[in-house]
């Protein structure tokens, strides 16, 4: 109301002096000054009201001033006044519909339920959406100012300084943040990062757009923890169907130990006392051979977190190979190892993946033992794909699978044998491609089946995070 009142007195005022006074200059012009006022409170169609008032009063002046008596000037002077006003009021209504089309946006922007947040190049927050004051509970006016990664106490998964150096070069970022709320709790996010640049493209400001991933993550970690369980309920059930193994396994060193103290006793008795130090070298060899059989079945036993070793597959191997040699006894099968040399190490669990190749292997001899007696034989064998992966394959000559067996041959709760559930393979998978690697089977022919699986070497996955 005051600026109405205002813009009123200001036009008569402009219209007293350009009637009634003998200057010779555009008073008119001052009209602008109107019509700049109105804009500030008037919408569209008041503000067009305002300029056409601007020019009959300009024109209602010039009547009254000049009369019948025309001067060339004194035309001019009007016709100047008059573009004034209507250039300055066409310029008015474009800035205003700017000003619209932006609160638009604006708008879309509160209506979104991402948290948006644009701040300046020194990271001082310039813009602060509806979903940013929901997901954080500051509202705008408290954030706007405050340098963002302070606000909300931002863990990065890389320095901050090379995410700048990423977004620079690219114009983009995006990765997941840890922030915190107002409240003191956190909040995990995919954080989008886009860089705004001014007309000479220098950085100008960042958008940054963040979404709540914590339930999500939340929710993975409640799945890889329920596969961990299982994972270690498949490891327990195997090792329960190689109890004769492990126990003949664990016998034969324990028997040793027994033979070799009678005949270090009989050799004191003697007084021989290299046979006594040979004895006593084998009880020894042999205790060593038991713990470490102990060992492993320990290892495989105990449920552990998932960990990140540095793992030579060709080791895990042998040591797997050791572990199931009553196996392949039982099935009367002949080992054989094609594994290559000087393989790069991978990243993984180490029991995890032994899981994964007992499961193959005993999978393997159960196969041969429901086969033929034709000559069975286990091929192992371990090489780099040209892809930066160490690849594994298993492979058998037993009966096969048919077309159909092979397509489903990872489906859970799917299996062949009489007294499986059909777990095992559907975990080494799951296993496997936790470990960014990838399991399947093909026909070994004439007759078997070959189970292969790759893994991620440690260069392959350090080049990959360097690119």
């Amino acid at each position: 109301m005051l600026a109405a009142v205002v813009a009123l007195v200001l036009a008569a005022t402009i219209f007293v002096v350009d009637a009634f006074t003998p200057l010779g200059m555009a008073v008119a012009v001052l009209y602008v000054l109107v019509v700049l006022l109105a804009a500030k409170f008037y919408d569209r169609q008041k503000l067009i009201a305002v300029a056409v008032v601007c020019g009959l009063l300009t024109l209602l002046a010039f009547a009254v001033s000049h009369g019948a008596d025309i001067e060339s000037t004194a035309f001019a002077r009007c016709l100047i006044s008059l573009a004034a006003i209507g250039i300055t009021t066409l310029l008015v209504l474009q800035n205003k519909a700017a000003e619209q089309a932006l609160r638009e946006q604006a708008n879309l922007l509160d209506v979104t339920h991402d948290a948006i947040i644009v701040r300046d190049r020194d990271d001082i927050i310039r813009y602060w959406n509806t979903g940013a004051e929901k997901l954080y509970g500051w509202t705008a006016e408290q954030a706007r100012g405050r340098r963002s990664y302070e606000l909300l106490n931002a863990v990065f998964p890389l320095p901050l300084a090379s995410i700048k150096d990423v977004l620079d070069a690219t114009g983009k970022w995006e990765g997941e943040v840890t922030h915190s709320k107002r409240d003191g709790s956190t909040v995990v996010v995919a954080s989008r990062w886009a860089l705004q640049r001014d007309a000479r493209g220098e950085p100008m400001a960042v958008l940054e757009t963040n979404n709540d991933v914590s339930q999500q993550r939340r929710a993975e970690d409640d799945l890889r923890q329920a596969q961990s369980n299982l994972a270690h309920v498949n490891r327990v059930s195997t090792l329960g169907e190689m109890t004769a193994s492990i126990a003949h396994e664990v016998s034969q060193p324990i028997a040793a130990i027994v033979a070799s103290s009678g005949a270090a006793t009989r050799w004191l008795a003697a007084g021989n006392m290299d046979e006594v130090k040979q004895s006593l070298a084998r009880i020894s060899r042999d205790g060593h051979r038991a713990s470490d059989v102990i060992g492993r079945i320990r290892a495989m036993a105990m449920k552990l977190p998932p960990r990140q070793d540095r793992v030579r597959i060709n080791e895990a191997i042998r040591e797997v190979l050791m572990l199931a040699r009553g196996e392949a006894d039982r099935a009367g099968a002949d080992v054989r190892l094609d594994l290559a040399p000087n393989l790069p190490a991978v990243a993984a669990d180490r029991v995890q993946i032994q899981q994964v190749l007992l499961n193959l292997v005993v999978n393997a001899f159960e196969a041969m033992t429901a086969g033929d007696r034709t000559p069975r034989e286990l091929v192992v064998s371990s090489r780099m794909n040209g892809d930066g992966f160490v690849e594994v394959s298993v492979s058998d000559n037993g009966p096969g699978f048919t077309d159909e067996q092979l397509e489903r041959v990872f489906d859970a709760f799917y299996t062949t044998k009489s007294n499986g559930i059909g777990m095992g393979l559907a975990i080494c998978k799951s296993i496997v491609e936790a470990h960014e690697g990838k399991l399947w089977a093909e026909k070994n022919l004439p007759r078997g089946a070959v189970f292969q699986f790759t893994l991620p070497s440690i260069e392959a996955n350090s080049a990959g995070r360097t690119q």
